[in-house]
């Protein structure tokens, strides 16, 4: 039985991801923000699954601070964005009146109609 020896890629000049080449991804550092924002949120959520509410809910609002601190072009966007979903609920809610007004006055013109007639 024999050995058979694998090609390294730096001594190798044939392997298509040698060194010095495109095809190899540097590794980026981790994002501590993120990872802090997310270690905290399990925290506060396994402090409430605990029975330790305060506790839970001060960790929880200390990570969503931060997400907020982290997230401020998402939230600036979404805080433009509220005024137009604002006026569209507004607009619905409108007609769901308009809506039931006009069943309610039908009902009204059977239940007179009904009434005439006994």
């Amino acid at each position: 039985m024999g050995v058979t020896p694998f090609p390294h890629p730096v001594t190798n000049p044939d392997y298509p991801y040698a060194e010095g080449e495109t095809g190899i991804q540097q590794q980026e550092s981790p994002d501590w923000m993120e990872i802090t924002i997310g270690s905290t949120f399990l925290v506060g959520s396994l402090l409430l699954l605990s029975g330790r509410k305060r506790a839970g809910l001060v960790a929880t609002a200390a990570a969503t601070a931060l997400t907020l601190l982290d997230q401020q072009e998402t939230i600036r966007e979404w805080w433009n964005a509220l005024p137009q979903y604002l006026d569209e609920a507004q607009r619905l809610l409108d007609q769901a009146q308009s809506t039931i007004d006009d069943l309610a006055a039908k009902r009204e013109k059977l239940r007179a109609m009904f009434n005439r007639n006994s």
